[in-house]
């Protein structure tokens, strides 16, 4: 597959590029399917290099211009994910902060892949992040939950259970607080129909199995259906795929665009739609990308899942959780006391700062935590008790609201409805806007197919004598 201008190179060149030798190390490897950091010549694990990515996925740095602009645009400060540069990269942020400014509209669309009964942290602060966008922007959102996918993935799993997992992790996220009269949240395996399934099969038509194989990595040994899948994730960006939302009319709802809040590992997703988008006549999707919260051992992998002793669930209780971050989060102090006091820790590293940057919200704290660890002034104990603290604080107050979820607040969110959307109606009702025609293109075109107007005089008589010296006459 070409590389658009701006986006990621493909995935095969990253996984031989990560795999290839190096006289100082490994290389850092970051997929949809495997984030590791790289090692140094000795073989240590090294933090994943964010900056790096900029420069090989060709994406734009967030930097204290745009945010300037989008505090002075929205009048709220930037959320703390965004101040901390957790929330770092972007495509076409800036063009959604022009919609904004002129009340165009646009929706967020974000998603989840159910692989177990409950989330954990790291799943949850991009939901949190979201729910700021929403509220900020004032838009609908919707959320796709990705159960076909984690099937067809998983051999061991079966239909029923990430159907279960998916109504599971619904709870979950409608625990983050989202606002029902603007989220619609649906599963793969029960939305699929319509206008959205009409979406992924003129999609998959501009996509050819080697490019969703340079793009992915695919081979002949994968099923089918890992091979249409991306299909499916990218038209999710179309806010043609969701009539009851953008209304039945997609001359008008085509010109719709969306932003999307993920993880950076996800962007391969969204380049193959931005590189297909224009084929289907569909705005490409706008992007803003964050890092990932580390694995409880140390910041060159993230959070998974799957690996219990590396995350902490939001099902987890204050003693599990106590336990957890100190048997299991990664110090950047030093060997002995009398070293730490001498040089100080390393917040790079250790794995409780990292974490309080993602949930502290007082940023002068962070500071003061910063300067006294590093400084020496701080323990490694007394660290990892505030950490703690935070965590425990963010988990119950997360599992109180998921109590009060019912049955039927989920069926609420999961029905296909039309949304509170102030701007949409007013979009709607105008007139569709056509292109004005350069005269350039005009030129061209009256070249090929004429001015539509009654030929001369002169032109039918020199018409006339062509025809005779062809023998048309």
């Amino acid at each position: 597959m070409a590389d658009e201008p701006g986006q990621p190179p493909a995935m095969t060149q990253q996984s031989l590029a990560s795999q290839a030798p190096d006289l100082n190390g490994t290389a850092q490897s970051v997929t949809p399917f495997d984030v590791q950091g790289g090692t140094d010549k000795d073989g240590k694990p090294l933090a994943i290099d964010y900056n790096k990515l900029i420069i090989e996925f060709q994406t734009k740095l967030i930097d204290d211009e745009l945010l300037a602009r989008f505090e002075r645009l929205t009048g709220r400060r930037p959320h703390r994910l965004m101040r901390r540069k957790i929330v770092f990269s972007h495509r076409d942020l800036d063009q959604i902060l022009d919609r904004y400014e002129k009340k165009e509209p646009f929706f967020l669309y974000t998603g989840r892949g159910p692989s177990s009964d409950s989330m954990h942290i790291g799943h949850v602060i991009p939901f949190e992040f979201t729910k700021y966008l929403q509220e900020v922007f004032d838009v609908p959102l919707v959320i796709m939950l990705t159960d076909d996918e984690k099937y067809l993935f998983n051999p061991k799993l079966t239909i029923e259970d990430v159907q279960g997992f998916a109504r599971k992790n619904t709870k979950d996220i409608i625990a983050v607080g989202f606002n029902p009269k603007k989220t619609f949240i649906f599963s793969d395996l029960d939305y699929m129909g319509g206008a959205f399934y009409h979406n992924v099969v003129k999609f998959s038509r501009t996509v050819t199995v080697n490019q969703s194989k340079g793009a992915f990595g695919h081979n002949d040994s994968s099923n089918i259906g890992i091979v249409q899948f991306p299909a499916i994730q990218s038209v999710a960006a179309f806010a043609t795929s969701f009539p009851s939302i953008f209304g039945s009319n997609p001359s008008k709802s085509s010109q719709i665009p969306c932003l999307i809040p993920c993880a950076i590992d996800q962007d391969v997703y969204f380049r193959m739609t931005r590189d297909h988008a224009a084929q289907l006549k569909y705005p490409k999707p706008a992007l803003i990308h964050c890092v990932f919260l580390p694995a409880l051992q140390g910041a060159s992998q993230k959070m998974s899942a799957s690996k219990d002793h590396t995350s902490i669930y939001m099902s987890d209780d204050p003693g599990r959780i106590k336990n957890k971050v100190n048997r299991h989060a990664f110090s950047g102090g030093q060997d002995t006391r009398e070293e730490h006091k001498r040089l100080g820790g390393r917040t790079e590293l250790d794995v409780s700062f990292q974490y309080l940057k993602f949930f502290l919200e007082d940023d002068d704290e962070l500071e003061e935590i910063r300067q006294g660890y590093e400084s020496g002034e701080l323990e490694t104990g007394a660290l990892k008790a505030r950490c703690i603290k935070e965590l425990q604080i963010f988990v119950k107050d997360f599992q109180e609201r998921k109590a009060k979820v019912s049955d039927e607040l989920v069926d609420e969110f999961l029905k296909p409805r039309k949304l509170d959307f102030p701007d949409l109606d007013e979009f709607l009702a105008r007139e569709v806007e056509k292109p004005t025609e350069s005269k350039a293109a005009k030129k061209k075109k009256e070249k090929v197919m004429g001015t539509g107007k009654p030929p001369s005089e002169a032109a039918v008589e020199k018409l006339a004598e062509e025809t005779k010296k062809v023998g048309l006459d």
